[in-house]
């Protein structure tokens, strides 16, 4: 998806105002500085700034008018007014009971039931903001040709390879040939064989990992259909994807790295992907999955055999 494309559909599509926030949180680490400053702003209080002009806005943060209107333009608000009307939601949605969201680092010394909860705050709040920041348009595009391609192909490293798997074998069970690799030199030399008519899926946190790019780049010029699952929507993986899903992006901290914040929600967009397809090819999902479940049902009670 290109960046034009990117942005007309932002301008057509303004984010709810309760999505305000993981925008922000997804996009912080692409932006300049100074409009990080902006978006950290309006994310931090945003009844304070709905009452501001863009002229105090730029004052607040140091920054300039044009990188406030920029700041605005890249959340997915035409211009600043409908920013400020989405701050003013934001607030009046804080105020009505929901605690602001928070994240809470964990310490080499926490107990093991602080670990759980802070971890299980975290995984719920990269959920949360993985669904709100979810383009449905771009998903149900997706969803649309794998579930009438001929071939699905999946390309993952690290962490996202594990994902790829657990896509791959779940579209397999419903019937569809779809293959996940993890080698990048085996996936490029599958890209070349794919056409029109197949799928081609790069899932990648940062969105630059030349491994996954790779075979994207194969894929999209022989003509496949392209879908990328990333946290970063504007990365260079995002050049050669006909379709761009965005993931949460969260804070990484010294016992929690990236990837395990990423593959959380990964998993919820390919599950998203998965169930799409599914109920698009119901009745021949249904029965393949059905067959799926006896095949293996002696290994759950060897007895039955």
């Amino acid at each position: 998806m290109t960046n034009d494309l990117k942005e007309s559909f932002s301008a057509d599509s303004p984010p709810a105002p309760a999505a305000l926030a993981a925008k922000v949180r997804t996009l912080a680490p692409s932006m300049t500085r100074s409009m990080q400053r902006v978006a950290e702003a309006v994310a931090g209080d945003p009844a304070g700034c709905a009452a501001l002009t863009v002229t105090g806005l730029a004052e607040l943060t140091g920054t300039s008018e044009a990188t406030v209107v920029r700041t605005a333009r890249l959340l997915g608000y035409p211009g600043y007014r409908d920013l400020r009307l989405a701050l003013a939601g934001l607030a009046a949605h804080q105020q009505s009971g929901r605690a602001p969201a928070v994240t809470a680092d964990i310490a080499v010394d926490d107990p093991i039931a602080d670990v759980v909860a802070k971890l299980a705050y975290d995984e719920q709040q990269t959920l949360a903001d993985t669904a709100a920041g979810l383009d449905t348009v771009q998903l149900g595009a997706a969803v649309a040709a794998a579930a009438t391609a001929r071939r699905i192909d999946i390309y993952g490293v690290g962490a996202s390879s594990l994902v790829g798997q657990d896509l791959a074998q779940k579209l397999s069970r419903i019937g569809l040939i779809a293959h996940s690799h993890m080698d990048p030199h085996l996936a490029v030399t599958n890209a070349v064989q794919l056409r029109s008519g197949d799928v081609a899926i790069a899932i990648t946190h940062s969105g630059s990992t030349g491994d996954v790019i790779e075979p994207l780049r194969v894929a999209f010029d022989r003509g496949a259909t392209t879908v990328a699952i990333t946290g970063r929507p504007d990365g260079p993986v995002t050049q050669y994807a006909d379709h761009v899903l965005t993931t949460s992006t969260a804070r990484e901290s010294e016992l929690r790295p990236a990837a395990m914040s990423s593959r959380t929600s990964q998993l919820l967009v390919v599950d998203c992907l998965f169930i799409g397809v599914a109920q698009r090819t119901y009745e021949t999902a249904a029965p393949a999955l059905a067959a799926s479940y006896e095949a293996l049902a002696h290994r759950h009670n060897p007895r039955t055999r």
